[in-house]
């Protein structure tokens, strides 16, 4: 199949002196996109997470194009050489080991570099693990009607387990979060302690290979489901729903400054967190607050 056929490729310029931040597959190959393979068979040079894992991949499309080392350990250095290239009207591509770049992948800080030169950045969407996870929650995703936090890797340190803990199990939003095989047995055990026994989560296994494995299931359910587990091998993302809403739960911070500035022409603050409290069933010492910001907004 030669791309050259597919005519609605050239309706979008190739400008000179930018970068193309090109997604890959984050598996299965047939995942790459058209637009991806006519830029990187159009631009100059590939800047690549890891260029050995990248020429398997460039090799499998028959483009030759030199390579660039870019990893989390060069990504400011290797940002100069390529703004270096860019400022010669050259066109440069950057591909992490795989999905978008940038996503809990180098590219941020490379991005940051060339804006900063005042050069232009290209998006080439395609493969995300984020975003192919989403597309297979249903249920999960529902409490939140589409709404979600991404948190990356599941951390290594107690202070910042601790602090994600605390996240995603207060959120009203679903949080989706990557996990290595080696950890994932601790990390679901942990995080099941945190939530309520019927909060829906969703594990995906190797997303696009072929043996991937999706499951959806309860809190209550994954200590039986890591026991029965025929495979904990590959790597993971998990999507935690978000908090169901409790009727009889207390308004947020937001919904209660409303009503405080509501009262403030007519009210001091103490009798403000008065009504708040009497009305509402909080402590004083949790209005009282909300009725000072009020007065002095």
């Amino acid at each position: 199949m030669e791309l050259s056929s597919f005519d609605f490729l050239k309706q979008q310029d190739l400008p000179a002196g930018a970068l193309y931040m090109v997604a890959t597959p984050i598996g299965n190959l047939g995942d790459i996109t058209l637009r991806a393979l006519y830029v990187l068979n159009a631009v100059d040079g590939i800047a690549c997470e890891d260029t050995r894992h990248s020429a398997a991949l460039l090799q499998q499309f028959g483009i030759h194009k030199k390579c660039l080392a870019l990893h989390e350990n060069n990504e400011i250095s290797g940002a100069q050489t390529v703004i270096q290239h860019l400022s010669n009207n050259e066109r440069w591509a950057y591909i992490s080991d795989a999905g978008t770049p940038g996503v809990s992948d180098p590219g941020a800080k490379l991005v940051n570099e060339v804006q900063k030169a005042g050069l232009r950045v290209i998006p080439i969407p395609g493969a995300s693990a984020v975003s192919s996870a989403i597309s297979a929650a249903g249920s999960v995703m529902h409490n939140s009607e589409g709404r979600f936090q991404f948190l990356g890797f599941w951390p290594n340190k107690t202070k910042g387990r601790d602090a994600l803990l605390k996240d995603i199990s207060g959120s009203k939003k679903a949080s989706i979060f990557f996990e290595s095989p080696h950890h994932i047995k601790d990390t679901l055990t942990l995080l099941v302690k945190h939530l309520e026994s019927d909060r829906q989560l969703l594990i995906c296994r190797e997303l696009t290979k072929k043996f991937e494995e999706i499951v959806s299931l309860q809190a209550s359910n994954i200590a039986n489901w890591l026991e029965g587990a025929e495979s904990l091998k590959g790597e993971f993302v998990i999507v935690v729903a978000g908090r169901s809403s409790n009727g009889d739960e207390a308004p947020e911070h937001a919904s209660l400054l409303l009503w405080a500035n509501a009262l403030s022409p007519y009210m001091g603050s103490k009798a403000i967190a008065s009504v708040l409290s009497q009305t509402l069933g909080l402590t004083k010492k949790e209005v009282y607050q909300i009725a000072l910001d009020a007065k002095s907004e």
